[in-house]
């Protein structure tokens, strides 16, 4: 296993809820981003997040981790969910904060 696999790795696995996107939860810097981010604060949960823009190394390596082409992309409990499609999808549908109350995710603070 790679160094950047290993460190992406020890981040999915150390983490309930990890968000890889492009900027930050506060500055996202792409709408799919700025999309996910809204979705887990609307879920209430709380996360990490990873911006890949900062490490070139992540950003390409979390696509071969996952091989899933695009960023953002959201793990749960060490679980490959999806990019920001596919969150908004489960949302939409009710599966998501489903998904996050079975696999018994932190609520978010506030």
């Amino acid at each position: 296993m790679s160094d950047v696999n290993s460190r992406i790795s020890d981040i999915v696995k150390g983490n309930d809820v990890v968000l890889f996107m492009k900027g930050t939860p506060l500055f996202p810097q792409c709408g799919f981003s700025s999309r996910a981010v809204a979705i887990l604060d609307h879920c209430g949960v709380a996360y990490d997040s990873v911006d890949v823009l900062q490490d070139m190394e992540v950003r390409q390596g979390i696509k071969a981790y996952s091989d899933w082409p695009t960023i953002p992309q959201l793990y749960v409990k060490g679980e490959f969910l999806g990019g920001s499609d596919i969150m908004m999808e489960m949302f939409e549908a009710g599966e998501l904060q489903q998904f996050m109350d079975e696999k018994q995710v932190a609520k978010a603070e506030g």
